[in-house]
């Protein structure tokens, strides 16, 4: 599970860096398509609390590498769950 969660983690970070750098790129709408689905697996695997954990560790590491938040992107994820509204 430890693994699965960081490969996870890695994805998103990954995704939202390429979102938050290139919002123009043709395949910005795929990758948030990636990232609600993560959301879902998330939510699936640990409920609203996996979701809020998980934002808040990527949240960080992204504004910590490359200065951009990418809290704009926290709405992908509204739908799946009553309990998360941004």
């Amino acid at each position: 599970m430890i693994f699965l969660d960081f490969l996870l983690e890695e994805e998103m970070i990954d995704i939202l860096t390429y979102c938050l750098q290139n919002p123009d790129s043709d395949d910005v709408d795929s990758k948030k398509q990636r990232l609600k689905e993560i959301g879902k697996e998330l939510f699936n695997d640990g409920g609203v609390d996996a979701m809020e954990n998980f934002f808040f560790v990527v949240e960080n590491r992204i504004i910590g590498e490359i200065e951009k938040d990418p809290k704009p992107f926290r709405n992908l994820w509204n739908g799946i769950t009553n309990e998360w509204n941004y």
